[in-house]
């Protein structure tokens, strides 16, 4: 391993994982995040090598889906993206 590697708590990870369609995810923007790039980017990247990402990996949320992530949350940080979320499986 490389000793530039960074080691992410357990508990940081365990917290950005939910649970939809009976699977365990990862939303964009919390992956993008511990990559520490933008979302945009990570979307990006996924779509530039989609063949890389089966249906059994990554999927886009549908707009119901999202309502009700989103509903699950107090306060509302997920900002006003024009786009559903892709989440991406354990």
């Amino acid at each position: 391993m490389s000793s530039n590697s960074i080691t992410i708590p357990d508990e940081i990870i365990t917290d950005k994982i939910y649970l939809i369609r009976n699977q365990k995810v990862m939303i964009d923007r919390d992956l993008a995040d511990l990559y520490n790039v933008e979302t945009k980017v990570l979307k990006q990247a996924v779509k530039r090598n989609i063949e890389r990402f089966p249906n059994d990996f990554m999927f886009t949320l549908s707009k119901e889906e999202f309502d009700n992530l989103r509903s699950q949350f107090v306060t509302s940080s997920w900002g006003g993206s024009r786009y559903l979320p892709m989440v991406f499986t354990e």
